[in-house]
């Protein structure tokens, strides 16, 4: 595995905003909590269930890709906590 070429900050940068523009109309109807592997220097993009598994599926294709994750639906690829997107708090459920 080569060394990222890009800082964290501009890998940050061009994930968001290739699944912004190109990805999210895509994905986001059908597949609400599953993770994007996205390369940001490509666009090329795997969903999957795990990150794990999405990184795989990209990177079989795409070696050297300088990935950036996304879970579909919410703000961060990782919660603590109970709160989604447009969900309702688990307390709110009760």
């Amino acid at each position: 595995m080569a060394l990222p070429q890009l800082s964290a900050e501009e890998t940050e940068r061009r994930g968001d905003e290739i699944y912004e523009r190109q990805i999210r109309p895509q994905v986001e109807a059908e597949n609400y909590g599953k993770i994007v592997a996205i390369d940001v220097e490509s666009g090329a993009y795997a969903l999957e269930e795990t990150a794990v598994a999405a990184s795989r599926h990209l990177q079989a294709q795409h070696p050297s890709a300088e990935v950036w994750f996304v879970r579909v639906g919410h703000r961060a690829l990782h919660h603590i906590g109970e709160r989604y997107i447009g969900a309702p708090s688990l307390r709110e459920c009760r």
